[in-house]
């Protein structure tokens, strides 16, 4: 992989990542596009580095609110007998609570079909057909117009679900997390910065796991590649985070809809 290829990767993840259009499927049609193998170790290493990226993106967006959510969290760890409490009076101690019940729907589906789910990014075919449904998903958000609800327990399953969809590379993580919190009358900001901050630890675990795997193989790592990869990616998703939420806020998220309708149409047509 040259710097070029890496630069151009990196971008692609840090925007496609929190903008609603699939950033596993934009990985594949891009690697697809520039004749990458998917399966070599090295772009393994380099898809981890990537989503490590991101993650400091989301620290970096979210510093003070992560902070506030790890210190109160570890208060009622600290304190059991506070929770009900805290999760009656504290915000940060009840999305805490919201976001490990999305990770369960998660964890579910991971361990039940990791492999068909690895397969699935062998196939770009598959991608562009799931762009297409992303799009429907995006569009489907004209029906639900001024939503201006809280998040609960069984709003936050679905949009655990929803996130467990999205393993299937061409369905966007953002945009469905994010739709069907819209769908359910949350507020728009609120449903964003929900997708957001569910996803560190979903991507500090994947992170760890392919960390772990790459470790045991001890294969060659060329860091050039990596390391600009990793910045871009940054960089790209601090300013994704935060146009993001303007556009939520704006209720325009249906405009990447017909983005998704015309890659997925594109590449159904000609790969």
């Amino acid at each position: 992989m040259t710097w070029w290829q890496a630069a151009l990767l990196g971008l692609v993840q840090g925007l496609t990542e929190f903008l609603p259009v699939s950033s596993s499927g934009h990985l594949v049609l891009g690697q697809y596009l520039l004749g990458l193998d998917t399966t070599a170790a090295g772009n393994v290493t380099f898809e981890v580095f990537l989503h490590f990226g991101t993650v400091l993106s989301i620290l970096t967006v979210y510093w003070q609110r992560v902070g506030l959510i790890t210190r109160d969290t570890v208060g009622v760890m600290l304190r059991p007998s506070t929770l009900a409490n805290e999760y009656a009076e504290n915000d940060n101690v009840r999305l805490a609570v919201f976001i490990l019940i999305t990770l369960v729907p998660t964890g579910i589906v991971y361990v039940l079909f990791k492999d068909p789910l690895e397969a699935a990014f062998q196939n770009p075919r598959l991608v562009c057909a799931m762009l297409l449904v992303t799009g429907l998903l995006l569009l489907l958000t004209l029906l639900r117009r001024n939503p201006n609800g809280r998040l609960s327990p069984l709003k936050a399953v679905l949009v655990g679900v929803a996130q467990s969809a999205a393993m299937i590379p061409g369905i966007s993580r953002s945009g469905s997390t994010i739709c069907t919190a819209l769908y359910q009358n949350v507020e728009p900001e609120k449903a964003a910065n929900f997708s957001f901050l569910m996803l560190l630890p979903v991507v500090l675990g994947a992170t760890l796991l392919k960390t772990l795997e790459l470790a045991e193989a001890a294969e060659p790592v060329a860091w050039g590649p990596l390391v600009i990869g990793t910045l871009v990616a940054y960089v790209s998703g601090v300013l994704a985070i935060r146009a993001m939420i303007r556009l939520v806020t704006r209720g325009t998220l249906h405009y990447f809809a017909f983005y998704c309708f015309a890659i997925g149409t594109i590449g159904l047509l000609f790969i």
